[in-house]
C-alpha cells in the first residue's frame, strides 16, 4: 500500500524558513516522481516543485521559484521542500503526490498526472 506522509508543517513569521518532509513507503515501480502542492483557502490546488526521484531534476512552478528548493533522499525515501523567504500568500495546505512514470517521462505540474496523494499539512506565516 502506497503512502506518502507530509510532516514539517507550522507557524513561521514572513521572511522565515520551514522544511516540510514526504515520507514516500510501498512504491513498487522504478520510476516516479513526487510533486509538491498547495491549496490555499478559497482557492484551486496549484503545483509549486517536482522532483525525479532517480535522476534528480527538478521543476518549479514560477510563483516559487528561487524561494523554494525540492530535494530527495534516496536512502530514507523522503522528499523535502525548503520555504525560504515566506510570505503571508504562502499559508496554505501542502501536499506531496506520487506520479508513475515511464524513464524518459518529462517532469509536470499538473495535478491530473499525479496517482497518490498525502494528507497534507498546514503552512501558516503570519507575525
Amino acid at each position: 500500500q502506497v503512502q506518502l506522509v507530509e510532516s514539517g508543517g507550522g507557524v513561521a513569521q514572513p521572511g522565515g524558513s520551514l522544511t516540510l518532509s514526504c515520507a514516500v513507503s510501498g512504491i513498487t515501480v522504478h520510476y516516479y516522481h513526487i510533486g509538491w502542492f498547495r491549496q490555499a483557502p478559497g482557492k484551486a490546488r496549484e503545483g509549486v516543485a517536482c522532483i525525479d526521484t532517480t535522476e534528480g531534476n527538478t521543476k518549479y512552478s514560477e510563483s516559487v521559484n528561487g524561494q523554494f528548493i525540492i530535494s530527495r533522499d534516496r536512502v530514507k525515501n523522503t522528499v523535502y521542500l525548503q520555504m525560504n523567504s515566506l510570505k503571508p500568500e504562502d499559508t496554505a495546505i501542502y501536499y506531496c503526490a506520487a506520479d508513475y512514470i515511464l524513464s524518459d517521462a518529462r517532469l509536470t505540474l499538473l495535478e491530473s498526472e499525479y496517482d497518490d496523494w498525502g494528507q497534507g499539512t498546514q503552512v501558516t506565516v503570519s507575525s
